[in-house]
């Protein structure tokens, strides 16, 4: 799977071998990149859900990369998975408000479904090491994180 460094007598997994990590940063950076182009009254709106967004899914696996249990890394592993469905919606938006072409939108949804299939792979790899218990768990414990982010952003102006 993913080799363990130890750091200082703690063994986390190393974040930058894992491939699932290194397309979501690739994904990350062109998405960035492409952004900039966005008109700029969107800076506070698509522009900055879009970067949160894929920003999001490679930043979710490296925390989870960190964390001590197999279940806390797939609680993180599923947030980072729903992070890259919001960002695949923000690209077809993009593409809808004619902010992207429709060759560069079909190029960037070829990155989110490699990154994804990736993604998935690692998410049944885990969830096979750890049971179903756990993966109930970190499953319910990822809607409850989600539903309260949601919330709270309703109620922030």
């Amino acid at each position: 799977m993913v080799r363990l460094v130890r750091e200082g007598g703690y063994r986390m997994r190393d974040y930058k071998k894992i491939h699932a990590w290194v397309l979501a940063d690739d994904l990350t950076v062109e998405t960035y990149r492409l952004s900039k182009s966005f008109p700029r009254e969107e800076r506070y709106g698509l522009t900055g859900q879009l970067r949160r967004a894929v920003s999001s899914v490679p930043a979710n696996i490296a925390e989870g990369a960190a964390r001590g249990t197999k279940r806390d890394y797939l609680h993180f592993l599923y947030i980072a998975r729903a992070s890259l469905s919001e960002t695949d919606y923000f690209i077809h938006l993009a593409r809808r408000l004619d902010y992207l072409d429709q060759e560069v939108q079909c190029e960037l949804a070829t990155q989110v479904r490699r990154t994804f299939g990736c993604l998935h792979s690692l998410i049944v790899a885990v969830e096979r090491e750890t049971g179903l218990l756990a993966k109930v768990s970190a499953g319910l414990t990822s809607l409850a994180v989600l539903s309260l982010a949601r919330l709270l952003a309703a109620f922030t102006p």
